[in-house]
């Protein structure tokens, strides 16, 4: 147990997380409506949703010539904020970083409510985490997925955007 906590708190102390890895591409999907946000949004804790315009995902969505899904497409996921203290909506780049591939999709394991990248099997925490590595390349090589804004709407929803 000691040589566990020794471990991790050298883990954490040896330099800052690299959430930069995956290219910046834009993002912007509106879900500043309530209708929109009661639809396409998330709401308990841990509830999620992937936004990927180049699949058309999800299905039925408005997308318009001003929607952008960055790199790999969105997670948006009802997390923890360290910022504020509070659980609101959290989006991260669906590339993992470690693979820095739009084709490689992170997924979310339903049981951990953490982030599975399906080819290096990097594990990061997206629930209460802020998107950092857990295990896997993403952890030796300091890679944590690429955060995006969600602005809160004066008509009932949020925006997600870089």
């Amino acid at each position: 147990m000691i040589v566990l906590v020794a471990l991790m708190a050298a883990a954490s102390s040896c330099g800052k997380i690299n959430d930069k890895e995956v290219p910046s591409y834009t993002v912007r999907i509106d879900l500043g409506s309530y209708a929109l946000w009661t639809t396409y949004g998330v709401s308990g804790v841990g509830d999620y949703r992937v936004f990927d315009r180049s699949r058309l995902v999800p299905a039925n969505f408005p997308f318009t010539a001003n929607t952008y899904t960055g790199y790999g497409g969105v997670l948006l996921i009802m997390a923890f904020d360290a910022l504020s203290g509070n659980y609101s909506p959290q989006a991260y780049d669906l590339a993992c970083p470690v693979e820095n591939s739009q084709k490689i999709k992170i997924t979310i394991d339903e049981d951990k409510l953490e982030a599975v990248c399906p080819q290096c099997k990097s594990r990061y925490n997206v629930l209460n985490g802020g998107g950092g590595p857990l295990s896997g390349q993403a952890l030796t090589s300091k890679y944590g997925l690429r955060k995006y804004h969600v602005y809160t709407s004066q008509m009932g929803g949020y925006t997600v955007a870089n």
